[in-house]
């Protein structure tokens, strides 16, 4: 690992929301050493010096697919798996080059990958992956047609969620996500989009079967993350101890007073819907699925200002698939109007870390914490807009101490 010293920042506090004056900052061994208002260069392998440009933490997506090559899920779960990692490699390496230094997978990555992605051989940001989300028969994750009486893949293969039913079935599942090596679990806990039989305003999984999945992941010290849409589902997650809602759509009031209760955050995901309205079908989406994105769309953003109004703590995911990942940076826009920059920076960085329980590894420019660092030319808390065009504004990229562009 080198040392290297950035020079002549204004370094953003991301916490307090503010520019805190021209900083230098020692990175050593892939971590953050110093943070001083002058440091010198000596027995450093290397000095960059910002110029006085705007320094900030990397950003984080709550909700990636690495994955999903393609927005067809059954076509995904027959596919080869090497095809599918080779094809994965790419949407990584657009991730990081957009400034993402961490993203938490929702669904398909697996201990493989995001090793890959942690010992260089893929370029990426560093992926926290569920493995495959947990889902019923019937379910989010059950990409089976109704006139479909077999399985033509299988479930170790390509793909992004597991079938189990019944207490013992969903723990023993978490339990394998665990053992291999899940940072979170994810839980399909309401009707979807994508999927072929399931009711987008369903609630799925029983009372039973959700704690029994919230308690194996709290026995191994990682949270539960669940797609949910609708209030009824909402409402009936919150109390088990679900740390993320994901989407989150058509919530109501009694959702935000349960969020704030029990300290959970929500992840709008409006970029998706966008996306999938727009060039779904195009992208490789069957028809008939794509229809279901308009019962939801609209609701999405009523849903982000509700969650706004309340002070409900968010998190920045974006949810897409296949070609139109390279709209990873359209959720800024989409909620530039509600919701404050500084807030929504909160959403991209330190509210990830302390979502996830990792307070203080990432999300933050402070000692101790990884070298996860993006620069740019204008400050993203005057115009967040800056954040959306990574080839005019963002100079440099420091993942874990190393440096992966560097245009300045």
């Amino acid at each position: 690992m080198t040392t290297l010293v950035l020079k002549n920042a204004n370094l953003i506090d991301v916490r307090k929301g503010q520019v805190v004056g021209e900083r230098d900052l020692l990175i050593q061994d892939g971590r953050i050493a110093g943070i001083d208002t002058r440091i010198e260069g000596n027995d450093v392998d290397a000095v960059i010096d910002l110029g006085g440009r705007f320094m900030m933490p990397g950003l984080v997506d709550s909700h990636v697919h690495v994955t999903a090559i393609t927005p067809n899920f059954a076509l995904l779960e027959v596919l080869s798996p090497f095809y599918v990692g080779a094809k994965s490699s790419e949407l990584l390496q657009g991730m990081l080059m957009r400034g993402f230094t961490t993203v938490r997978d929702a669904g398909g990555a697996d201990h493989g990958l995001a090793q890959a992605v942690e010992e260089g051989t893929i370029i990426g940001p560093r992926v926290l992956y569920a493995g495959r989300a947990l889902s019923q028969t019937g379910g989010h994750a059950d990409m089976r047609g109704p006139g479909q009486q077999t399985f033509e893949g299988c479930f170790c293969c390509a793909g992004l969620g597991r079938v189990c039913d019944g207490v013992s079935e969903v723990r023993r599942a978490a339990r394998d996500e665990i053992r291999k090596g899940a940072n979170q679990i994810k839980i399909m806990a309401s009707g979807g989009v994508a999927s072929p039989t399931d009711r987008i305003d369903s609630t799925q999984f029983s009372i039973e079967e959700i704690d029994a999945i919230v308690e194996e992941a709290t026995a191994a010290n990682i949270h539960t993350m669940a797609h949910a849409y609708t209030a009824r589902a909402i409402n009936r997650l919150l109390p088990r101890g679900v740390r993320t809602i994901e989407h989150g759509n058509l919530m109501d009031e009694e959702s935000c007073r349960l969020f704030l209760e029990h300290g959970a955050y929500l992840t709008p995901t409006l970029s998706t819907y966008d996306a999938l309205a727009k060039e779904g079908v195009e992208a490789g989406m069957a028809p008939h699925l794509q229809q279901k994105v308009f019962d939801v769309l609209d609701a999405g953003g009523v849903a982000l200002e509700m969650a706004q109004r309340h002070r409900v703590k968010m998190l920045y995911g974006s949810d897409l698939l296949g070609r139109m990942q390279r709209h990873q940076l359209n959720e800024f826009h989409l909620r530039k109007d509600v919701v404050p920059a500084d807030e929504l920076i909160r959403s991209a960085t330190s509210n990830a870390a302390d979502a996830y329980g990792h307070t203080g590894d990432f999300g933050e420019l402070i000692p101790g914490a990884r070298a996860d660092i993006i620069v740019l030319e204008k400050n993203p808390l005057d115009d967040v807009t800056v954040l959306t065009t990574p080839e005019e504004q963002l100079k440099l990229i420091v993942k874990g101490g190393r440096v992966f562009k560097n245009s300045l």
